[in-house]
């Protein structure tokens, strides 16, 4: 029987809803967000951006040998760990992902470098994936520092061991153990010549773990090794390989900081403490392509300054060669002069002086923008 001209044949009918369907699930495919490839990283200190909002890096840094790590959708992997070091010494590496900055490498979004006081909560997760045919720890890393710094090595490094494989310890000595975050740590404290360390070592491995990165901060204040009024500048999930490390995975990281009103009198995240007042005298001798530059920072707050990190905007064409009486670091634009342990104190209605050496062209202009720990200068 012919079928009727309003009403489409059953075949007809089948056709079209197939041919809907597929034409649906290919709006869907095409609207979903493609994934990340994986990428490789083998250059020294190389990097990458993993979810819009982490920083994956190599960071080989205590040897020659080759490293490589791969960087996934939610974390990465070692693929390559050639090489071992002594292991009563130094790590060869710390790959490792991280929310914050890292040596002026700062990941895209991030609320650090944050005052402590000014932070209501920090939770963090972390999924690590262990091989058995390496020495290593699996270590989480909270860096704390008394100026909101982007560069260079802060004051206190708090490290979390979830795991450990061989002969190795941490840095200093142990002091007894605590709990934190609901579990028993054993905690080490000591110093590696460039940093206070305090470590929190798991009875033993911990593969993943959903915490408050606040609750250990919180402990090392306790502890005498930081104040409220410093700044978290970074977190950051890894491995510290002694020997070989191929195949250690970190399976998912995530990692927020959660800014909330500061306690009464507390500056807020970001700000200068009240009595931090500066003015910079700063007096240079030119010549053609070169010149010094003498910088005398005076602290006219109320309250001695200890340490202290002053930073300044270099015009461009110029860059720093050498420096004296402070560490220096970035050697043109923006830069920052940390005072030696020899002068790392500014008493109140005191000064230090430092100086540099550099180079320039075009025509010569002086440094701009101090700011003394975060306070703006005169």
């Amino acid at each position: 029987m012919r079928a009727s001209p309003h009403r489409p044949s059953t075949a007809r009918a089948v056709l079209g809803a197939l041919l809907t369907a597929l034409a649906t699930v290919a709006a869907l495919v095409a609207a979903a967000p493609a994934a990340q490839a994986d990428t490789l990283i083998c250059d020294q200190y190389g990097s990458t951006t993993i979810q819009g909002r982490y920083v994956v890096q190599n960071n080989r840094w205590g040897t020659g040998a080759a490293q490589c790590v791969t960087a996934t959708d939610t974390g990465f992997r070692v693929t390559r760990a050639d090489g071992a070091v002594p292991t009563d010494g130094a790590p060869k590496s710390y790959p490792s992902v991280f929310n914050g900055c890292h040596y002026t490498n700062c990941s895209p979004g991030t609320a650090l470098p944050a005052r402590l006081s000014g932070i209501a909560g920090a939770p963090s997760s972390i999924s690590y994936g262990f091989v058995g045919d390496a020495v290593y720890n699996a270590s989480y890393d909270i860096w704390l520092d008394p100026t909101p710094r982007t560069d260079g090595v802060n004051r206190t490094e708090i490290m979390i061991w979830f795991h450990k494989v061989g002969p190795v310890q941490p840095i200093g000595s142990p002091v007894g153990s605590t709990t934190v975050g609901g579990r028993t740590w054993q905690v080490w404290t000591g110093s590696n010549g460039s940093n206070d360390v305090i470590s929190f070592v798991a009875p033993s491995a911990v593969p993943s773990w959903s915490f408050d990165v606040m609750d250990f901060v919180r402990e090392t204040v306790s502890r005498g090794m930081a104040q409220n009024t410093w700044y978290l500048t970074s977190v950051q999930a890894g491995f510290e390989p002694w020997q070989g490390g191929a195949g250690l995975t970190v399976n998912s990281f995530s990692s927020a900081v959660n800014l909330g009103d500061p306690g009464p009198g507390e500056p807020g995240p970001g700000e200068p403490g009240p009595s931090t007042a500066c003015k910079v005298t700063y007096a240079t001798n030119v010549w053609t392509g070169g010149f010094t530059a003498d910088v005398t920072v005076t602290n006219t707050g109320s309250a001695p300054v200890d340490p202290w990190t002053l930073s300044f905007t270099l015009p461009s064409g110029q860059r720093v060669t050498h420096a004296w009486n402070a560490a220096v670091t970035a050697s043109s634009g923006a830069v920052t002069a940390t005072g030696l342990a020899h002068n790392a104190r500014i008493a109140a209605g005191a000064g230090q002086t430092f100086g540099f050496q550099g180079t320039y062209s075009g025509t010569f202009a002086p440094a701009s923008g101090f700011r003394l720990n975060g306070a703006t200068c005169t």
